[in-house]
């Protein structure tokens, strides 16, 4: 019996609304569509998406108008089943929509939308009473034949411009209609050939010798084509990129087009892909030393029995040599890996050492690489093109890396598990790309391998009550022993007026003594820019970000003050705004100033800095790690970009500055973030020629992080802490759900807020805690104030999770708080 083709298509836009949409499926396509597929799309009265296939069915809503499905954009489909069952999970645990999972797994050039343009109508001699901005509106439109929303906004200086055009549209000045926009297009290159008729020698001598004489230009170009494909070893009459060709002929592109159009060469363009795919030669594992080994049998042993091993090894034990070791037995089964990393900095480093291993089966997926380059990636696990090179076997990225169309998941890798970076936070979907990996590589029957120094409480905690497998590794490669740890006592130190600026006695001798041997330097600032802020010595007045309840910072190289938070900008300050007083003055330090300080007291070393200010591209990222690799930069300056898994042979000494700027901040987490984060960046110091040493400037020197630190005890450091936060209620022991409600009305937005805490507390008791406002209270011009939800880890979770989850979209409901935004996040501090 032939199965019924599909009339009915329920599919999901890239948009946070709570529902699938139902589409007709035009006959034409009935055969064709699949679940996973692309189509275009009309919601509302002319706005085209790009939607994607999630169930296709013969049942026909009632109640409701069904559009038309407008075309199919795939033959076969981007994402499989496997794929929409996991983007549901992450909508259902982190209580956001599968439009917004959906819109940030696809890479923007999968995603096509349409734009609105406009036309000018045929007006004749009519006159019309017009606007200023209505007439100027006009003008620009009779310039062109269409003209985009977007670019008439810009030019004239307004955001919302409907309003306006459609004021035009009621006169009959203007019409308009949606055209799609194509966002990826794939890269080509040409390539020439000599024509079938040129092709045998008798044939190509005669015309040779009929150019030299006519068109010498000419038959140079056809003699340099011949001779690279004889220097290339390949049939004579083979294509040829033009490119190469050119370049080494070095006659015009007017003697090609000649030959051309006298159909000697003919030129074929071919799609290539954006992404460099060396080969290059490919060497066998080390050969890993007996604690390796040992360890790289226990984690197998494990995997026979658990689908998750946490690997806690020392800084510098060698857990990469082991990965490297894991990967090579899964891609041999044919299974495909995933190598989770934390920071776009580490896969510099980390991508030579496997592609020294496994050539161009390697592929890296960041958000520095462009969006074109991330379509490619994307298209080269999804089999739906694959361009000069094989099908990745193994995916190197950080955790926008979990939503790619993986066929055959065996093995995933979570480096530096610890890392609050695997965490998004805006915007939705707000997932744990640690925790979410766990349930991807279960759907695929995979095994999950987690490596750190410093595991977070919950995977440590996991691993003691037998949840997770245990893989030790106490000891640094070569038996190299963990670095010295000088700490020295700032507030004394400038009690007795020892500190010169920022850098203790302590710190500049050992920097000097590395300097002077021929060694590199890390310092450690986590805090970018100038110095945090700049005060007036008159009136203590302070400048503010005019959207955010944050200080500006003064970054020096652009001499403007800056919000890390929504962007605002101004210049500097030579004046106070408030008295008029020019006494100004710095407060803090950042990266930027450490930077400029340590310059005065070694003016003829080279120093370089590493932070959000220097790294905006990918190539300024690689740049900084080769040159400190190579040797050319003597002291790195950093922010935790530093701290994560670098691996620099020549590193003897690392300088915290401000250990207390960490230890400090109110957060039940940052005691444990300060130690991973110390003990992380002090990892750096002294690898493969010897012991190293690290410098901790704090003014408490009897803090608990510090004193565990110099004993190296985080075992003794885990049983304090986590015995406070079984006591108050705190992860691993409970899970935390936090509400921001955000609304540009301080006043509604409390509001609000007292009456969602009262009735979650009628439904929750005294799981909830709040409404409070938060650290930084405005945002982006928004007040906020925040509820945390303290749940137990226990089976009825995902029952409250539903609950809170409809107690929000009532208070959404209502009228009085329609323009209230709720913002929930499920395991924020994780």
């Amino acid at each position: 019996m032939q199965k019924e083709l599909p009339k009915y298509a329920d599919v999901v836009l890239p948009l946070a609304v709570p529902q699938y949409y139902t589409y007709n499926v035009p006959e034409i396509i009935q055969s064709q569509i699949k679940t996973g597929c692309r189509v275009t799309v009309v919601l509302g009265k002319r706005r085209i998406y790009t939607a994607l296939v999630c169930r296709l069915h013969n049942s026909r809503p009632e109640g409701i108008e069904i559009h038309d499905i407008i075309s199919l954009l795939d033959i076969n489909p981007i994402i499989d089943q496997r794929q929409i069952t996991f983007w549901e999970w992450l909508a259902d645990y982190y209580m956001c929509t599968t439009g917004e999972v959906y819109k940030a797994a696809l890479p923007s050039g999968l995603k096509l939308e349409s734009e609105t343009l406009v036309f000018l109508e045929d007006i004749g001699e009519k006159e019309f009473e017009l606007s200023p901005t209505e007439l100027n509106l006009v003008k620009l439109a009779s310039k062109t034949p269409a003209i985009t929303i977007n670019k008439l906004a810009d030019a004239v200086g307004k955001k919302d411009l409907m309003p306006i055009v459609k004021r035009l549209i009621e006169k009959g000045i203007f019409k308009i209609e949606e055209k799609l926009k194509e966002n990826y297009k794939p890269k080509v290159f040409q390539s020439v050939e000599l024509t079938t008729e040129w092709r045998k020698e008798e044939t190509i001598q005669k015309l040779l010798d009929k150019l030299e004489k006519k068109a010498p230009r000419q038959a140079e170009l056809i003699i340099r084509y011949l001779h690279l494909k004889d220097s290339e070893g390949t049939e004579n009459m083979a294509p040829l990129a033009k490119e190469k060709l050119m370049k080494d002929a070095r006659v015009s592109e007017a003697a090609l087009k000649a030959l051309v159009k006298k159909k000697i060469f003919q030129i074929t363009f071919h799609e290539t892909s954006r992404l460099a795919l060396e080969a290059g030669v490919r060497k066998s594992p080390h050969t890993l030393n007996d604690k390796q080994a040992d360890a790289f049998r226990k984690i197998k042993q494990l995997f026979s029995e658990k689908d998750i091993v946490l690997l806690h090894g020392v800084t510098s034990s060698g857990k990469t040599e082991i990965y490297i070791h894991l990967i090579d037995e899964y891609i041999h089964q044919g299974k495909q890996v995933l190598y989770l990393l934390p920071e776009i900095a580490l896969t510099a480093q980390i991508i030579q050492r496997l592609r020294s291993v496994f050539g161009d089966r390697v592929g890296i997926y960041h958000s520095k690489f462009t969006d074109s380059q991330r379509v490619e990636v994307y298209q080269n696990l999804a089999g739906l093109k694959i361009s000069d090179g094989p099908a990745y076997q193994i995916i190197l990225g950080v955790r926008s890396s979990i939503f790619l169309p993986f066929k055959n998941l065996g093995l995933v890798i979570i480096d530096e598990e610890h890392e609050n970076t695997y965490k998004q936070f805006d915007p939705a979907p707000r997932y744990n790309a640690r925790d979410a990996s766990i349930i991807l590589a279960g759907m695929h029957g995979g095994k999950v391998l987690m490596g750190t120094a410093t595991p977070s409480f919950e995977s440590y905690m996991n691993a003691l009550t037998r949840k997770y497998g245990l893989v030790e590794l106490k000891d640094r490669y070569l038996d190299i022993q963990l670095p010295e740890i000088k700490v020295v006592n700032i507030r004394e130190a400038r009690r007795k007026k020892k500190m010169k600026s920022h850098f203790s006695p302590v710190l500049l001798d050992e920097i000097k003594n590395a300097i002077d041997k021929g060694e590199q330097v890390i310092l450690f600032q986590n805090r970018r820019g100038y110095s945090p802020y700049v005060e007036c010595n008159a009136c203590g007045r302070i400048p503010f970000c005019k959207n955010c309840d944050v200080s500006l910072t003064y970054h020096k190289h652009s001499n403007r003050l800056n919000c890390h938070y929504c962007g605002y900008s101004i210049p500097n300050l030579s004046n106070c705004d408030a008295c008029g007083s020019s006494d100004i003055q710095t407060r803090g330090f950042g990266t930027e100033k450490v930077e400029d300080e340590i310059k005065i007291f070694f003016p003829d070393i080279k120093i370089s800095r590493m932070d959000l200010d220097t790294t905006r591209t990918r190539s300024s990222y690689e740049k900084i790690i080769e040159d400190f690799e190579n040797r050319k930069i003597d002291i790195l300056i950093g922010t935790q970009m530093v701290s994560k898994g670098l691996d620099f042979d020549h590193v003897k000494v690392v300088g915290i500055l401000n250990a207390d700027n960490m230890l400090n901040f109110p957060d039940f987490r940052s005691f444990e973030r300060s130690f991973q984060l110390i003990a992380q960046v002090s990892g750096r110091a002294g690898r493969k020629n010897g012991r190293g040493t690290v410098v901790i400037q704090t003014g408490d020197p009897e803090h608990t992080v510090v004193r565990h630190l110099i004993n190296d005890d985080y075992i003794d450091f885990f049983k304090q802490q986590i015995s406070e936060r079984r006591d108050f209620k705190y992860p691993p022991y409970f899970r935390l759900i936090k509400l921001t409600l955000r609304h540009k009305n301080i006043h509604t937005v409390s509001k609000a807020a007292n009456i969602l805490a009262e009735e979650l507390r009628s439904l929750l008791n005294n799981r909830v805690v709040g409404p409070e406002f938060p650290l930084i209270n405005r945002l982006y011009g928004l007040h906020q104030k925040c509820i945390l939800v303290k749940l137990e880890r226990d089976k009825y979770f995902s029952g409250r999770r539903k609950l809170l989850h409809e107690t929000i979209i009532q208070l959404s409901a209502s009228a009085e708080f329609k323009g209230i935004q709720i913002v929930p996040d499920v395991d924020p501090y994780n």
